[in-house]
This record gives C-alpha cells, sequence and structure tokens, in this order.
C-alpha cells in the first residue's frame, strides 16, 4: 500500500488564480446571456482583466527589487570597512595618543559617519517593502473599486417595487420581472464574493502587515454588501411567494 507523500503540496490549501479567472469568465458569460449590454457584465469583465493580470504583478512584487539590494549591500560594506578602520585607529590610538579623551574625540567624526551610513542602508532595506506595498495597495485599491461599483448598481434593484405602478419622471428604471430580478442580485452577490478572491491572492503570496489589513478589509467590505443583497433577495423571495398565495383559489 502506497504511502502518500507529506512533502506533496496539497491542491486545496492555497487560492488558484487560472481558476478565479476562469470562474469569472464563466460569470460574464452568464450576465451577458440574461442581461446583455448591461453595466453589470461590463463590471464582471473589468473584473476579468484585473484578475487576469494578478498573479504576474504578484509574481512581480515576489521578486527582489536588486538595484536597491545593491545600494544596501554596498552601504552595509561601507559601515564594515569603517568599522575595521576604527577598531584599527582605536588599537592604534592606545598608545599613539596622549590620553582617552584625545582618542574620543578623534574617532567622533567617524562614527558619525557609522550612524549616518546605518541609517542610509536601514532606508534603502526598508524602501523595498515600502515600494512592494504601495504597487499591491494600488491594485487593491482598484479592486476595492470594483466592489463600490457593483454595489451602485445593485442600489436601485429595490425588491419591493417590483409590483409598484406610482412612479415619476425621477424614478429609476426598473424592468425586470421577479425572476430576473433575483438572478441580477445574485450575480452581483457573486461579484462581490469573487473581487474578494481576487483580492485574498496578494494576501496570500505577500506577508507585509499593511496590505494583509487592506486585504481584510475588501474581505469584510465584500461581505457585508453581499448580505445587504442577500437581504433583498430574501425580500424578493417572500413578495413572490405572497403574491402567488393571493392569487391562489381560496381552500
Amino acid at each position: 500500500m502506497a504511502v502518500p507523500s507529506l512533502e506533496r503540496t496539497p491542491r486545496f490549501a492555497e487560492l488558484d488564480s487560472s481558476r478565479i479567472v476562469d470562474t469569472i469568465a464563466r460569470l460574464e458569460r452568464r450576465i451577458t446571456a440574461r442581461f446583455p449590454g448591461s453595466g453589470l457584465a461590463l463590471v464582471c469583465h473589468e473584473l476579468r482583466e484585473l484578475a487576469g493580470g494578478t498573479q504576474q504583478h504578484i509574481e512581480g512584487l515576489s521578486s527582489p527589487i536588486w538595484p536597491l539590494r545593491a545600494l544596501a549591500a554596498i552601504g552595509a560594506a561601507a559601515i564594515a570597512a569603517i568599522a575595521i578602520g576604527l577598531i584599527v585607529i582605536a588599537g592604534r590610538g592606545l598608545f599613539a595618543a596622549r590620553g582617552f579623551v584625545e582618542l574620543v574625540q578623534g574617532s567622533e567624526s567617524a562614527v558619525n559617519q557609522v550612524l549616518l551610513l546605518a541609517m542610509a542602508v536601514f532606508f534603502l532595506v526598508s524602501m523595498e517593502t515600502r515600494v512592494k506595498r504601495h504597487r499591491a495597495l494600488a491594485a487593491l485599491h482598484r479592486l476595492r473599486s470594483v466592489v463600490h461599483i457593483v454595489d451602485m448598481h445593485q442600489l436601485t434593484k429595490d425588491p419591493e417595487m417590483t409590483q409598484a405602478t406610482a412612479t415619476t419622471p425621477a424614478s429609476p428604471a426598473r424592468p425586470h420581472t421577479p425572476f430576473e430580478l433575483g438572478r441580477y442580485l445574485d450575480y452581483c452577490s457573486e461579484l462581490f464574493s469573487l473581487t474578494s478572491k481576487v483580492a485574498a491572492l496578494y494576501g496570500q503570496s505577500l506577508k507585509d502587515p499593511v496590505v494583509l489589513d487592506a486585504v481584510s478589509d475588501i474581505e469584510t467590505l465584500s461581505a457585508s454588501l453581499s448580505n445587504k443583497v442577500w437581504q433583498k433577495i430574501i425580500v424578493l423571495k417572500s413578495s413572490v411567494s405572497g403574491l402567488q398565495s393571493s392569487v391562489q383559489p381560496g381552500l
């Protein structure tokens, strides 16, 4: 009997970006087939394009920025050289200097240079993290915008107005039947979920705490808006059930 290898990568331990893109593409086809030319289909298309470039973007963020690392290495080597020089000077000064005070005064400027150089090296090392963080947050900001745009599309989809007749010239168009409205709201909920999954790809690959907080915010926002959509779906189903009961003959 073959024993499974413990080193094998689990199939379902990580999100697969290609599967997420395929799911978004399938949702886009479903929305287009049900609501051709709708704004929601265009939003789904935009999300698919963003998701399509996410994996390549993440791989670029995971790669080192060699120019910054080279500058940091040069700075670290300079610090080491200056420190060795100070040790040599101090060793000679113990025999040549007239007193301890003169030795300290002679090496004070070199020590200041070491401190300044150490701060520069720390700045270069942290700059790589800041650059990657800035790029990741810019991508997450676009995903957050997609979430809000989807919310704008479902904003006027009020299930209680499917049977309303008293409208004004400023009233939004409500051409959908109850069944179509239910499908539209369901598509919005799926878009919220898929957008949060694309954002989760950044949290899965990048361990920066600021990026993880931004991913968590998008997931929380998507879940909150999806709950609001499902409340509308429940109200819609209740309204349809009540309407069907009212037209049935009395028992």
